[in-house]
C-alpha cells in the first residue's frame, strides 16, 4: 500500500540502492547484546547523511515548480544545510541559507570549519540571523525578498522536515522493512535521534505498515518529550494524510528526552563518550549533535534494560561527522 502511494510523488534518485545493516561486532561483543546499525551515514552524496532522503522528494518538488533557488535554515553547523547546498549545486540552482549560532560561541572551527566550510565551497550564499525561533517566517520574508528581485525561490524547511520531506523515510523504513525480514533477527527496537521529526515520523509510520509492533525509540536532541511530541504527532499525521493511508491505531511514539543537555548543538559527558566508543571499538564516526546523543540513549538503555527480550537492537545513523571538525578542539572529542 505505502509504496503504491508513494510512486505518486515525483522524486530524485540521490539514494539508488540500499544502505547496508552491519552487524557491530566488536561493540556487540562489549555490551553483552547485538547491535546493528543502518547505514544512513555513507547515503552516496554529500559526505553521507539522512537529510538526502527528504531532498530527494523535495528537490523533485522545487523542479517540478521552476525554482532556481532553494532557501533553508537550520545551525551553523546544519547537516541539513549542507546536503541541500551541496544538491543545489549538483541541479545549477542557487542555495541561500539562514544560519543561527545556537550555542553562541565565538569558536573559530565552530564558526568556519566542518559544514561551515562545505558551504563555502558549495557557493552558498549565507545569512547569519540572531536565531531561527520564528523560521517559519524568516522563510518566507527571504522568499518574498528574492521573488521581488526576480528570482523563483522553492522554500525547504528546517531538516527538510514537512509531510513531503518525510516521504523520504517512508521509502527507508520500507526499505529497512525488507533489510530486517532479510535478517532473520526478530529485533528489540530501533532507536534514531529525532530532531526536526522528518526522519522519526516517516519511518515510525513505515515501520508499522511493514512490521507492525516494532518498536521505535526516538532519543530527542533538542527538546523534551513535552515539545517534542506534538511535532512528531502533528508531523506523523500530516505525512499519513498526504499519502492517504492512516496513522494505524497500534502505532505509539516513544521518545527518550534525558540526553539532549545541555541544549541542542551541545554535546554532553555522555555524547562524548558515545563518540569514543563507537570510533575505537568499529571505526565508525557519530556526530556530537545528533547520533552521538542518539546512541548514549542507546547505550543506557541496554546497561538499564529497557529493550525487552534478547534480540538485536537497532541504530539508524543519519549521518553528521562533518560536525566533528566543528568542535576540536574547543570542544575535545
Amino acid at each position: 500500500m505505502l509504496n503504491a502511494a508513494l510512486s505518486r510523488f515525483p522524486r530524485l534518485e540521490l539514494v539508488p540502492s540500499p544502505t547496508p545493516l552491519e552487524k557491530l561486532e566488536r561493540l556487540s561483543q562489549k555490551l553483552g547484546r547485538a547491535i546493528y546499525v543502518k547505514r544512513d551515514d555513507i547515503t552516496p552524496f554529500a559526505l553521507g547523511g539522512n537529510k538526502v532522503r527528504k531532498l530527494e522528494f523535495l528537490a523533485a518538488d522545487a523542479l517540478a515548480a521552476g525554482a532556481d533557488t532553494l532557501v533553508t535554515a537550520g545551525a551553523i553547523q546544519s547537516n541539513h544545510v549542507r546536503q541541500t547546498a551541496a544538491l543545489a549545486a549538483r541541479l545549477g540552482l542557487s542555495c541561500v541559507a539562514l544560519l543561527e549560532n545556537p550555542i553562541g560561541t565565538s569558536d573559530s572551527n565552530y564558526l568556519s570549519n566542518g559544514n561551515r566550510l562545505l558551504l563555502d565551497l558549495f557557493g552558498t550564499e549565507v545569512e547569519l540571523v540572531a536565531n531561527l525561533d520564528n523560521a517559519d517566517e524568516l522563510l518566507a520574508a527571504t522568499g518574498e525578498r528574492l521573488r521581488a528581485a526576480g528570482k523563483r525561490p522553492y522554500l525547504v524547511p528546517i531538516g527538510g522536515s514537512n509531510a513531503l520531506g518525510a516521504l523520504g523515510y517512508v521509502r527507508a523504513g520500507l526499505e529497512l522493512a525488507e533489510q530486517i525480514k532479510a535478517s532473520g533477527e526478530t529485533f528489540s527496537a530501533v532507536v534514531l535521534a529525532s530532531g526536526s521529526a522528518g526522519t522519526h515520523a516517516g519511518l515510525a509510520l513505515a515501520l508499522e505498515h511493514a512490521l507492525p509492533g516494532t518498536r521505535v525509540v526516538g532519543v530527542t536532541v533538542s527538546r523534551p518529550d513535552a515539545t517534542q511530541r506534538p511535532k512528531v504527532e502533528g508531523l506523523l499525521q500530516r505525512t499519513a494524510d498526504l499519502l492517504g493511508v492512516d496513522v494505524p491505531a497500534s502505532l505509539r511514539v516513544e521518545l527518550w528526552d534525558q540526553y539532549f543537555a545541555p541544549r541542542y548543538g551541545e554535546p554532553n559527558a555522555g555524547t562524548l563518550e558515545a563518540v569514543r566508543l563507537v570510533a575505537s571499538h568499529e571505526g565508525l564516526l557519530l556526530d556530537p549533535v545528533y547520533t552521538g546523543k542518539a546512541f548514549a540513549g542507546l547505550l543506557d538503555g541496554v546497561a538499564a534494560g529497557a529493550f525487552a527480550g534478547e534480540g538485536p537492537v537497532l541504530f539508524l545513523h543519519t549521518g553528521g561527522s562533518p560536525a566533528l571538525f566543528a568542535y576540536h578542539p574547543a570542544r575535545p572529542i
